[in-house]
């Protein structure tokens, strides 16, 4: 698989420092994205369905509820590579993640409809990030929070980072506070 720096900072909003500190150095982001999402996989596979509806304070999300968040920040973020590799750097605005989850409906959804989709969208994204141009991944733009504020400068592989990150900081946030 084709092999990504790690961004510096700068190519990042400060606050996705969260996500990218989870990430090694190795320049393996794309490996990292398939194989944290078959580990992933197989972790709730195996936990007993009623944990997949368990929420450890009252507005926190279920597990379901986080596996269709990750699916939906990794499009909306997939798209803004699209925008800024091909050298678009309109501003894009941010989404309002509890709204996303709210009417998502994930926990009327089987496991295995999620998991589908998850894959499908994994798939799309890696294959997005193998087939750009090499100078496409310190093409950037900047993004627009949802109180309206703009958010620094963000790279093509500073957003393969943050999606890998993201992710594998939620997955980390189950391990933690969903199993007791």
């Amino acid at each position: 698989m084709r092999r990504i720096k790690k961004p510096n900072i700068g190519e990042y909003p400060e606050y996705s420092h969260i996500y990218l500190d989870l990430m090694d150095d190795d320049d393996r982001v794309l490996e990292h994205l398939w194989s944290n999402f078959l580990k992933i996989k197989e972790f709730i596979f195996l936990l007993p369905e009623e944990k997949l509806y368990y929420k450890y304070e009252e507005e926190k999300w279920t597990i379901k509820e986080i596996l269709v968040h990750l699916i939906d920040d990794e499009r909306i973020f997939a798209y803004r590579v699209l925008r800024y590799a091909r050298n678009d750097d309109t501003p894009l605005h941010g989404f309002d993640q509890d709204f996303y989850a709210k009417y998502s409906n994930a926990n009327e959804r089987s496991l295995e409809s999620i998991f589908e989709e998850y894959e499908w969208v994994r798939k799309s994204t890696i294959a997005l990030f193998q087939n750009l141009p090499e100078e496409s991944f310190m093409r950037g733009g900047k993004g627009i929070d949802i109180d309206g504020s703009v958010l620094n400068k963000r790279t093509v592989r500073g957003l393969a980072y943050h999606i890998a990150g993201h992710e594998l900081r939620h997955f980390n946030i189950i391990k933690e506070r969903y199993l007791n």
